[in-house]
């Protein structure tokens, strides 16, 4: 096991050394001078940045629910208000917002703090919002296997603020309908009035 964890430091340490060279050429390309005061560090520190922003690329999602319980309940489960930060994969631009994720067990449920690592797992690596949304409710699906799921994602994305038809403060929504939410227009409308409140 040594053996594997030593490995894997020097691997994450060579490609720390890969990308702050690489972002030191992007500093250049643009047109600044790496040598100035305030960039000497700016290599390390944006590979230290993209270590945390990437980290769900070291996760597999489905592994994050962990264990899950037996339970009978078999009322709508909501856990709402999940902040989560990504990047587009189209511009590398930052994009966050909230996802809300409502279920009704068929037997097992999953401990609350994992639906907030799930979003984590997901989200932390280059996504688009639609797939992260999808993601989410077939991950539930595979791995509760319960009756409905329904997802939804709020986000506010950067590349639209700053750049290109520069719409600050626009919120894109996403939902992911799976089970027994599909069918059931009362159990929709349930779902989206307490993610209201």
């Amino acid at each position: 096991m040594a053996g594997v964890k030593d490995y894997m430091n020097h691997h994450v340490a060579e490609h720390r050394e890969k990308i702050e060279y690489h972002v030191q050429q992007i500093l250049k390309l643009i047109g600044e001078d790496t040598e100035r005061e305030g960039l000497l560090d700016t290599p390390a520190r944006v590979t230290r940045m993209y270590e945390e922003i990437f980290a769900g690329y070291e996760v597999d999602p489905r592994d994050v629910l962990g264990v899950t319980f037996d339970e009978q309940h078999e009322e709508l489960v909501i856990v709402k208000d999940i902040v989560y930060y990504s990047q587009c994969e189209h511009h590398m631009a930052p994009f966050f917002g909230k996802v809300h994720i409502g279920y009704v067990p068929s037997g097992k449920i999953a401990g609350l703090s994992k639906l907030a690592r799930l979003v984590e797992a997901v989200t932390r690596r280059l996504q688009v919002q639609e797939r992260i949304t999808s993601q989410i409710a077939d991950i539930m699906v595979e791995v509760l296997k319960p009756q409905g799921v329904m997802v939804v994602v709020e986000g506010e994305h950067l590349c639209m603020c700053s750049r290109g038809v520069k719409k600050p403060g626009s919120k894109t929504i996403t939902s992911g309908v799976r089970g027994t939410f599909q069918k059931d227009a009362a159990q929709r409308a349930e779902f989206m009035s307490l993610i209201r409140n």
